[in-house]
């Protein structure tokens, strides 16, 4: 089998409006070392938007990094991917997976991968154009039927993919319901390059199943990473414990300082309001916490907001999870809980 990504890998996914360089070096502190920039629309990076030209900077701690781009017009792609050659990226990746409705409307992301012949020429425009690796990440087309599945894997494998990851569900499921993993095993089975797993893995448990029922050694995080980095380092060492009240609140200040140095202090304080509802969320703060997040306007706010966060959740809802751990919301206390 052809391999691109190492053995045993945990690639952090391209996440639009989420995995830019602030967000990637949070990961990057907790051992991610293999991500992706956000998904990236063709048509505004030939035109030069300059929103989009910042997801194009890379850190210099970055080891290695991915770009990925969605759009459908073969000529769009094809000056996209030279503008891509012009910069230091490591692997070009072609979205046909994205189900947002703003994708869907355009023909592009998963709802392109639903138009096979026209998925592939827009595929083949970039592997023509790029001097990296060009790789694809795409849904599954159906859950009771691998075969539309395959045969699009198999076709993009034959126009030049390098590698595929494939996402669990179906585009009209987004992000919720079962993963359908057998779907991927086939893939597997039927490809000769590397195919990686996608969808629902939160922790160590969701990780083995993934593994174990696609049979790839290599996955993607995507939700579930999240305002959790730490999930990096707990899935790739089973004796890493979970971070403290300390930690998470050190972590999140970090954070969002380093969007403010980034964007601004204005755009970093916009930005970072759904950043700190993926850092509290679900974690047993108060509700009047939360609700405070979207007054969250300057650097002030979020120092005063950070003193709260530091006194921790509430003691009772950890004491519900230890005496419910199949209540749903044990999946987050798994992939993130919080000790004191």
């Amino acid at each position: 089998m052809s391999t691109i990504y190492p053995s045993g890998s945990i690639i952090l996914a391209p996440l639009a409006g989420y995995t830019d360089l602030p967000y990637r070096r949070s990961a990057q502190r907790h051992g991610c070392r293999l991500a992706f920039t956000e998904m990236i629309d063709a048509g505004s990076l030939i035109f030069g938007h300059r929103k989009t030209l910042r997801f194009l900077e890379r850190g210099e701690s970055e080891e290695w990094l991915g770009i990925q781009l969605v759009g459908s017009d073969t000529d769009t792609l094809a000056r996209a991917a030279e503008i891509v050659n012009g910069y230091n990226f490591d692997l070009l990746d072609f979205n046909l997976g994205c189900p947002a409705p703003k994708v869907a409307k355009k023909g592009e992301g998963a709802a392109l991968a639903q138009r096979p012949d026209d998925a592939l020429r827009a595929f083949e425009s970039l592997v023509r154009v790029s001097r990296i690796p060009v790789t694809v990440k795409t849904r599954i087309l159906d859950e009771e039927d691998p075969a539309p599945t395959v045969a699009l894997a198999k076709g993009l494998e034959a126009a030049g993919a390098r590698a595929i990851t494939i996402h669990g569900r179906i585009a009209k499921n987004f992000y919720s319901g079962p993963v359908y993993y057998e779907i991927i095993a086939a893939v597997r089975s039927a490809l000769k390059i590397q195919v990686i797993a996608n969808g629902g893995i939160n922790g160590r448990s969701t990780l083995a199943e993934a593994r174990l029922r696609s049979g790839c050694d290599c996955v993607m995080l995507a939700r579930g990473a999240m305002g959790n980095p730490w999930l990096f380092g707990m899935l790739g060492n089973v004796s890493q414990p979970p971070p403290s009240v300390a930690e998470l609140a050190d972590e999140m200040d970090t954070h969002i300082r380093e969007l403010i140095e980034f964007y601004g202090e204005e755009l970093g304080m916009k930005i970072s309001r759904k950043v700190v509802i993926d850092y509290i969320g679900g974690r047993g703060y108060p509700g009047t916490l939360r609700q405070r997040i979207s007054s969250l306007v300057t650097l002030r706010d979020f120092e005063s907001f950070m003193e709260d966060v530091r006194r921790g959740p509430s003691p009772h809802y950890w004491q519900f999870l230890h005496h419910n751990p199949g209540h749903e919301r044990a999946l987050r206390q798994e992939a993130c809980p919080v000790s004191a």
